[in-house]
């Protein structure tokens, strides 16, 4: 399920937390499933075990995950919001960035090709 690419210069933790997040807005998790235990992840990734909690913690500090002592962590009920609400607040960036690619004579259409791409094969 979970996949690493080492060579990647995005960071172990940042890519785990990014694929949970899309596995939560795709749907492959559903609120109150239960994520791998860092233990199980470690081995099967070959990641640290140490990386593998970071990414947990961040995630739980956001509310996407929930820790049960006992029990393991479970993806929280409304994680889904709260991922799409992190994504709309980061509609700035993209703003600032759509301003850099006008100013860079990036045109209109190639923009808007380019958002029929990535909405096409979502």
């Amino acid at each position: 399920m979970f996949q690493i690419d080492p060579l990647n210069r995005t960071p172990v933790y940042e890519q785990l937390i990014r694929q949970t997040e899309r596995f939560v807005l795709t749907g492959i998790f559903k609120p109150l499933d239960q994520v791998p235990s860092v233990r199980a992840l470690s081995v099967e990734l070959g990641v640290n075990p140490n990386t593998i909690q970071k990414a947990y913690s961040q995630m739980e500090a956001t509310g996407i995950l929930q820790s049960v002592p006992g029990r393991g962590r479970f993806v929280t009920e409304n994680a889904k919001e709260i991922i799409g609400r992190q994504k709309r607040e980061q509609l700035d960036l993209l703003r600032e960035r759509m301003k850099e690619f006008a100013e860079a004579g990036i045109t209109r259409s190639e923009i808007e090709s380019c958002l029929d791409e990535v909405y096409r094969n979502k």
